[in-house]
C-alpha cells in the first residue's frame, strides 16, 4: 500500500509538470495572425451641379404684390433662356406669402405696438443639371438681374457625382489590395508566411474637397462644397501567419 501511494505521487508530479510545461509554452508562443489597415483613395471632379436661388416683391396690396411676383419671375425665365438653361431644368416653390409689420413706439420710446407695412411674397428655384461649367457660370453672373430690376439672391452651388456607388467598389478594392501587400511585407519582415484571411472591416468612405484641409468624421464626410473632391476609405484585414 505504501509503495502503491508512491507510484500515484510520482506520477502525479510527471503529470502536473507536463501540464506546467505545455502552459510555460503557450505563454509565449507569438500571436500566428495579424491585422493590418490598407487605403483606398482617389481624385475625381463632380458631374452634377445643384444651385438654388430666390426672388421676392413686396407690395401693400396682395394682388400687387403677386403681379409684381409673376413679372420678375418672367424677367427671370426670360434671362435664363438666353444663358442656354431650359424651362425644363427649372423647379419653382410655391409662393410663400409674410405679412411685414413694423414696432411703433410712443415719442417718449415706449413700445406702443406694430403697424401693418404691406405683402412680402417670396419665391425659390432650382437648377439640377450635368452641365457643371455652364451652371456654374450662371450662378456667378446672376447678379445681372439686379440690372434689370429683380432682386435675386444666389446660393452657392452644390456639386455631386452621380457614378459614388462604382467609385465606392472601386475604393474597396483599392484599400483591400494595399492591406494585402502590408501584410505580405510585414509577415517576410517576421520571418513567416501569409496565410489564409480571416476577417475584414471596412471603413467610412469619406469624401472630401481637393487640397483642403478638412477633417474626416467618424460618421462619414460629403463635401458638397467643391466641383473637384478626393474619396477614401480603409479596411483591416485580418491574415493567419504560418
Amino acid at each position: 500500500m505504501k509503495y502503491l501511494s508512491a507510484i500515484i505521487f510520482a506520477i502525479a508530479i510527471v503529470v502536473a509538470s507536463i501540464f506546467l510545461g505545455n502552459a510555460y509554452a503557450d505563454r509565449n508562443k507569438v500571436n500566428n495572425s495579424i491585422e493590418v489597415t490598407g487605403l483606398g483613395k482617389a481624385d475625381f471632379s463632380s458631374d452634377l451641379i445643384v444651385w438654388e436661388g430666390r426672388f421676392g416683391a413686396q407690395d401693400i396690396n396682395l394682388k400687387q404684390a403677386y403681379i409684381t411676383l409673376e413679372q420678375n419671375k418672367a424677367t427671370i425665365d426670360d434671362y435664363l433662356s438666353s444663358k442656354g438653361i431650359n424651362d425644363n431644368q427649372l423647379i419653382y416653390s410655391a409662393v410663400k406669402t409674410n405679412q411685414k409689420n413694423k414696432q411703433v413706439y410712443s415719442e417718449n420710446g415706449n413700445y406702443v405696438g406694430e403697424e401693418f407695412v404691406g405683402y412680402e411674397l417670396t419665391q425659390s428655384i432650382k437648377i439640377e443639371s450635368k452641365d457643371v461649367d455652364k451652371v456654374e457660370k450662371l450662378s456667378r453672373e446672376i447678379t445681372e438681374l439686379l440690372n434689370q430690376g429683380v432682386k435675386f439672391y444666389s446660393e452657392p452651388p452644390r456639386y455631386y457625382y452621380t457614378k459614388l456607388a462604382d467609385l465606392k467598389i472601386e475604393m474597396i478594392s483599392k484599400a483591400t489590395e494595399d492591406a494585402r501587400i502590408r501584410a505580405e511585407k510585414i509577415s517576410e519582415f517576421s520571418g513567416g508566411n501569409l496565410g489564409e484571411l480571416q476577417s475584414a472591416r471596412m471603413g467610412i468612405f469619406q469624401i472630401t474637397g481637393q487640397n483642403s484641409n478638412e477633417d474626416y468624421s467618424w460618421g462619414g464626410t460629403y463635401n458638397t462644397s467643391s466641383r473637384e473632391k478626393t474619396a477614401s476609405i480603409t479596411m483591416k484585414l485580418n491574415y493567419e501567419i504560418d
